[in-house]
């Protein structure tokens, strides 16, 4: 499987070669997302499908981008539940590379 990698101001701060791919977005599994780069968000979506996804902040050397990753804690499907506590970023914010 190819590495997908998620860059942010110049760091790294996911790498795995182990992520899910749904819906055009790599969602990278917890242990391989450095989290001390987040801060929680108060900003939530509801997928219909994969329930809600609670979002995180993410801050390098002073640069921040808000709600630059989300996750879900509680997948609400059968379908989802792979997805559990997986991360992804939005690709606008974060440079995500899957290769």
């Amino acid at each position: 499987m190819p590495q997908a990698t998620a860059t942010f101001n110049g760091k790294t701060i996911a790498q795995t070669s182990t992520y899910e791919f749904v819906e055009g977005n790599a969602y990278f599994p917890p242990l391989s997302v450095d989290k001390s780069v987040f801060t929680p968000s108060e900003t939530q979506t509801v997928c219909p499908w994969k329930g809600t996804a609670s979002y995180n902040n993410i801050t390098v050397d002073g640069k921040e981008v808000k709600d630059g990753a989300w996750h879900y804690p509680e997948p609400v499907t059968e379908r989802a539940s792979g997805l559990k506590d997986y991360v992804a970023f939005y690709k606008s914010k974060v440079d995500v590379k899957v290769e």
